[in-house]
């Protein structure tokens, strides 16, 4: 006969059972709401919308992607959508600075947007590594280091735009459209992308050293130094794969309209926050994971798209509706770790 299990035993099941119920929150949620929006809107439920919500999603998801790293580690980056506004406008000037020719030598179209995407790549794992070793090195709160880069990077962007938009060359323009608008076995580019990011982010947060290492720091910062952890190391390495992410969308968008304005990125480090936190990802740190941050910027774009086919608020409150989700699900989350 099978002894009856300890109060303390129960106890785990149940806290294991609640955890598991809180972990499918956002993807019941997001069943919901489109079942809610095929009800109000035949349109939202056909594959066109489908491809366009998700194509539209796949710039904020993978840099979520990235500050789902830095988030569980117990940081934060509030200049990711000024940061990809400065990648966006440094690719275009270098790429048609290319176009021009240099000292009458001149280079193949292939060459140049082969250029400009490495550099926007490097440029961002540049900016998140001066942001970690400003938080680490300099003993700086994340909340004021990417304060300040936030408005640095916008302001260096005005700048080179001299007030105005940076436009891409027309040669390299068609050359570079393909990269947002063409689609693999009838999905688009973008999508394809998010999801080869996605994949790569849970592999590593979940099946690595590293991963591990970035949950114990946010849930203990000072035990996971006792533990021989590289503290340090740890959190400039979360800081460059989200610049990463950064530059990865950038490169994704900047074919999209061809252009980069000072109002480029605007708001995007809060879509990016709110897939984060709405995914189930603890802001406090040591808890979270890559498939609800997906899920959380799905979500968000499902609502936005919802309030484009209904107009049951207008467009333009939006942005409120994700700071709401934002403060809601933080109040949900007080006191959890």
């Amino acid at each position: 006969m099978r002894p009856a299990p300890t109060e303390a035993v129960q106890s785990g099941r149940a806290l294991r059972f609640a955890h598991r119920l809180y972990a499918l929150g956002p993807l019941v949620g997001l069943i919901a709401l489109c079942i809610v929006g095929t009800l109000l809107n035949r349109d939202f439920a056909t594959l066109d919308n489908m491809m366009n919500v998700l194509t539209r999603t796949s710039f904020i998801g993978i840099i979520a992607v990235g500050m789902t790293f830095v988030i569980i580690s117990g940081g934060i980056d509030l200049s990711v959508g000024s940061m990809a506004a400065l990648i966006a406008g440094s690719m275009i000037w270098l790429m048609n600075g290319l176009a021009a020719g240099i000292d009458g030598h001149t280079f193949a179209p292939l060459v140049i947007l082969t250029l400009g995407i490495v550099f926007a790549l490097v440029l961002g794992g540049l900016f998140g590594c001066a942001h970690g070793l400003l938080i680490t090195k300099g003993r700086i709160e994340p909340f004021i280091v990417t304060l300040g880069t936030l408005g640095i990077f916008r302001a260096v962007l005005t700048w080179l735009a001299d007030g105005g938009a940076l436009t891409l060359d027309n040669s390299l323009s068609d050359l570079y459209g393909p990269v947002y608008y063409a689609s693999l076995f009838g999905v688009p580019v973008p999508i394809w992308v998010f999801l080869v990011v996605a994949a790569g982010g849970a592999l590593i947060l979940n099946r690595t050293a590293f991963g591990r290492h970035v949950q114990a720091i946010g849930s203990n910062e000072q035990v996971a130094r006792y533990a021989a952890i590289r503290v340090d190391t740890v959190k400039i390495v979360t800081y460059v794969l989200l610049g990463i992410c950064v530059g990865v969308a950038t490169v994704l968008y900047v074919p999209r309209l061809g252009s980069a304005t000072p109002t480029t990125g605007l708001l995007w480090e809060l879509e990016a926050i709110a897939s984060v936190v709405v995914g189930g990802t603890a802001l406090k740190g040591g808890e979270g994971r890559v498939i609800g941050t997906v899920i959380g910027a799905i979500l968000l774009s499902v609502i936005a798209n919802i309030l484009n086919l209904t107009s049951i608020i207008s467009v333009y409150l939006n942005a409120a509706v994700q700071g709401v989700v934002i403060i809601f699900v933080a109040f949900v989350q007080r006191g959890r770790r």
